[in-house]
């Protein structure tokens, strides 16, 4: 970069979500840096108290938050940060969302009522977000429709379908929640303020 040049403008996207729907995956599909991830190794102390039913092989969690980056240009570079998604880590929640942009919140049709208590965070703290279906193999498929109603998301929330271990995937998703985010920001554009 030259002297002239103004410094790159940072954005940040939270990756949300429950226990195991992909966020940690996501976040390394598509990160230019090998992400920081704070996972950890379950333990018997887990047991009882986050639902694996659904993930037999899940042996390790994330206990802290998972870091990407993607530079989208010289003049901008996007900043991931993954929440942790078990309940009693959501003390961590305030730190990660503050000064983000958006998020991006995942969800396993195998277990829906998991993002309920995500939903309803991110719609109490003013946060643009889209919700992205993450596909599981040997998952039920359900039509786009069925899920944002088995939510109560409303119209204008994007909602999306995608691989979490596809980088092209990943960027549709990525791309989905900046055009929300610019919307939301245009919408509420008062030209008599400027």
């Amino acid at each position: 970069m030259n002297a002239n040049e103004p410094a790159p403008t940072s954005v940040k996207i939270v990756v949300s979500g429950g226990f195991g729907v992909g966020k940690t995956t996501l976040i390394g599909a598509i990160s230019e840096i090998e992400p920081l991830v704070t996972e950890a190794a379950m333990t018997e102390a887990s047991v009882g108290v986050d639902d694996t039913d659904h993930l037999p092989d899940k042996a390790t969690t994330t206990v802290a938050l998972d870091f990407g980056r993607i530079t989208l240009d010289e003049s901008l570079i996007l900043y991931l940060f993954g929440t942790p998604g078990q309940e009693r880590f959501v003390f961590l929640w305030d730190d990660l969302v503050d000064g983000a942009l958006g998020a991006v919140i995942l969800v396993d049709t195998r277990r829906i009522d998991d993002s309920y208590p995500v939903l309803d965070y991110f719609e109490g703290h003013g946060t643009p977000f889209v919700v992205a279906v993450n596909h599981f193999d040997n998952a039920l498929e359900f039509e786009l429709d069925e899920v944002r109603e088995a939510l109560g998301v409303d119209d204008s929330i994007p909602l999306v379908a995608f691989d979490a271990r596809d980088r092209d995937s990943v960027k549709e998703v990525l791309v989905t929640v900046i055009e929300q985010c610019l919307l939301l920001e245009l919408a509420s554009y008062d030209p008599s303020h400027s």
